[in-house]
């Protein structure tokens, strides 16, 4: 099933969207084989008679209940259970009846690391941890395939974010006209640190009025000149 589109923004797009390992169904598999395997069993034990017929509706009644908690729950969770990967974001999405989410900005990770036990190195799979700037702590994804794969892409991403970020705050100059270089970087409050590289020596520094943008704010304009 394709990630809803509405769930994203105008230029953002899909790079993954999976759901934990496929062999996190085997065991609801092999408890279905046990549980239909017992059950036949039983009513095969069923003495004939009278009761015969409402002492195998009661065993199936049953049947179908413990299917339900132990066949069919793990088989829902695992499907409504979603990591996506974007352009601009990792989302994790889980539940069945009651939805939880979380949603972590490329622009805001700080890290991208998976683990590997020996039988997940097998199965290729693993659990992926996102850290990111915040105090809502990391990002768990457990049983995600191709674990190594995809922490790769993911981290390919959260690189190209930061130079994209560069190309559209950054500041450059031709030799003799130059401007101070900024980087800004997020912090933990949301708002933006400008580093200075030294090169703000020689240089004037001036503040205009601002122009005010199609969305109503006012942004004041900063600019260098060099003195002399």
């Amino acid at each position: 099933m394709a990630f809803p589109d509405k769930l994203l923004a105008d230029d953002e797009e899909v790079v993954a969207h999976l759901h934990p390992h496929g062999l996190t169904l085997s065991w609801p598999v092999v408890r279905f084989l046990v549980v239909v395997g017992a059950a036949s069993y039983l009513a095969a034990l069923v003495p004939a008679g009278r009761q015969q017929g409402v002492l195998r509706m009661a065993l199936l009644a049953a049947v179908l209940v413990v299917l339900a908690v132990t066949v069919l729950r793990p088989v829902l969770r695992w499907r409504t259970t979603h990591y996506v990967v974007t352009t601009h974001r990792v989302l994790l999405r889980t539940g069945v009846l009651t939805r939880r989410g979380r949603d972590v900005a490329l622009s805001r990770i700080t890290d991208v690391s998976y683990r590997q036990t020996l039988w997940e190195r097998i199965v290729r799979s693993g659990t992926i941890t996102v850290e990111s700037a915040g105090d809502s702590g990391p990002l768990v994804l457990t049983r995600v395939p191709d674990s190594d794969g995809v922490q790769a892409v993911l981290a390919q991403l959260v690189e190209d974010d930061a130079e994209r970020g560069f190309e559209l705050h950054g500041h450059g100059a031709a030799h003799g006209d130059r401007h101070v270089p900024t980087y800004e970087g997020a912090t933990g409050d949301g708002y933006a640190d400008t580093y200075d590289d030294g090169y703000a020596d020689g240089y004037e520094d001036t503040v205009d009025d601002g122009h005010e943008d199609e969305d109503g704010w006012t942004r004041a304009v900063h600019r260098t000149t060099p003195l002399g």
